[in-house]
């Protein structure tokens, strides 16, 4: 079971590397962290279970999170309700199509690997698609929008050993540039 202490912080190199794509079918070894990377996420958004283990909540987890540096990554992504809109684990994710149309969260982004508050908005595309491989080297492509999308990207860019307040525009951190939505 992954815990707090097993997500690297900011600050370790493998979290700035571009993670090794996968060789399919996925090795025992990488499927298992596959379904552990899925386990945290449910954990974490389950409140007993959060508290018994002190666990923050996440909708994402990257392999280069955990100290791994391979290309996957864990979503799970509720909506206002609590239903899941999107439940995958991404093999070699990668963005094929993405809109003109940006979108911020209104809050901003938060990290499981960064232990502060980082204010500012991370613009993102709103619309993409994507395009990810499961465990056994199946190609899928899914289009995504909003909140979903923009997690998607998060996560693809812990695979490219970028974190989010790259994105903030330094600046001017809460401008909001044309062409951009606001999630609440």
């Amino acid at each position: 079971m992954i815990l707090m202490k097993d997500i690297i912080r900011e600050g370790t190199p493998t979290l700035r590397a571009t993670a090794k794509k996968v060789t399919f079918p996925a090795s025992q070894e990488e499927q298992n962290l596959g379904l552990e990377m899925m386990e945290f996420l449910e954990n974490s958004q389950d409140e007993k279970i959060a508290e018994k283990y002190h666990l923050r909540a996440g909708v994402g987890l990257a392999a280069p999170q955990v100290n791994v540096s391979k290309r996957m990554a864990a979503v799970l992504v509720p909506d206002n309700q609590g239903n899941i809109v999107f439940k995958e684990i991404l093999y070699n994710p990668r963005i094929l199509r993405e809109s003109v149309k940006r979108a911020a969260l209104n809050e901003g982004e938060g990290c499981l690997s960064v232990d502060r508050d980082v204010a500012g908005l991370v613009v993102r595309t709103d619309r993409i698609t994507l395009e990810f491989f499961d465990a056994d080297g199946t190609r899928h492509e899914v289009k995504l929008r909003d909140y979903p999308a923009i997690v998607v990207q998060h996560e693809i860019d812990h695979l490219n050993g970028t974190l989010f307040y790259d994105h903030i525009d330094s600046k001017s951190p809460f401008k909001i540039p044309e062409n951009t939505v606001i999630i609440e």
